[in-house]
């Protein structure tokens, strides 16, 4: 039996009717046949394969794109959330990220590289810490520093953060108020309010509405990437979307 052939009968073997039809030995006798198809080709096995994986790819990244649609205010219009590069430019990125991520330590510099080399990238950074309780103090540190201090303070402090080897301590960070010359006990006073933890709040429930669990994770518009990507490939889906665009 030729595949093109297998494939209408199982087709209309897929009708309860027509298979409640079939004796026991036409059921052994097809399952045979079937079996000795695919073991003397087992390139269809890997094509079946491929396809499901392909078709099970698009159905998440169009659950992605309903997902990003209907929370798109709170991922690109947060007033808490800081916005970095060309504050009107074509295609939004937004990164969910971690102090104390290794990944995110390795994205800082390439996501870096695609703001400064595109200048018509708008940045939104969504303060996410899901590694500990250092995670936490380093994001209250940094939105308590935006909150009094402003945005490109607040930008300074996460370019330190990110690039930070040690341990995150309430020692480091009065080290960091003291090179910025920040007014620390104003920053752990700040860091302690509700207005703090509002803002890790609604971020922690953006991304559970997401369905994101890890750092980093970007959205390039209406295109979800859950974990590290290179520059190369930041590059190209923002290509894409651009295209997709126009």
């Amino acid at each position: 039996m030729k595949f093109p052939a297998l494939i209408a009968t199982l087709s209309t073997l897929a009708s309860p009717l027509v298979a409640q039809d079939m004796t026991d030995a036409e059921r052994e006798a097809f399952r045979a046949e079937v079996r000795a198809y695919l073991l003397d080709n087992p390139d269809v096995i890997v094509e079946a394969i491929n396809l499901l994986e392909a078709r099970q790819a698009e159905e998440a990244r169009q659950r992605d794109v309903e997902l990003v649609a209907a929370n798109s205010d709170a991922l690109f219009n947060t007033p808490s959330s800081f916005v970095g590069g060309n504050p009107d430019g074509d295609i939004t990125v937004v990164e969910f990220l971690d102090y104390r991520c290794g990944y995110c330590k390795r994205a800082h510099p390439e996501v870096a590289a695609l703001i400064n080399g595109d200048a018509n990238i708008r940045y939104v950074i969504k303060e996410f810490p899901i590694l500990g309780e250092a995670s936490v103090l380093a994001s209250r540190y940094a939105i308590a520093v935006q909150l009094l201090a402003g945005d490109e303070a607040y930008y300074d402090v996460h370019n330190t953060l990110m690039e930070f080897q040690g341990d995150i301590t309430e020692a480091n960070l009065s080290r960091v108020s003291t090179a910025f010359g920040f007014d620390h006990d104003a920053l752990i006073e700040k860091m302690e309010s509700d207005e703090v933890s509002d803002v890790i709040y609604e971020n922690r429930l953006l991304a559970q509405k997401l369905s994101i669990s890890g750092t980093p994770s970007f959205v390039f518009e209406d295109q979800m990437v859950r974990g590290y990507v290179p520059l190369a490939q930041m590059e190209q889906i923002v290509d894409a979307v651009r295209s997709q665009d126009g």
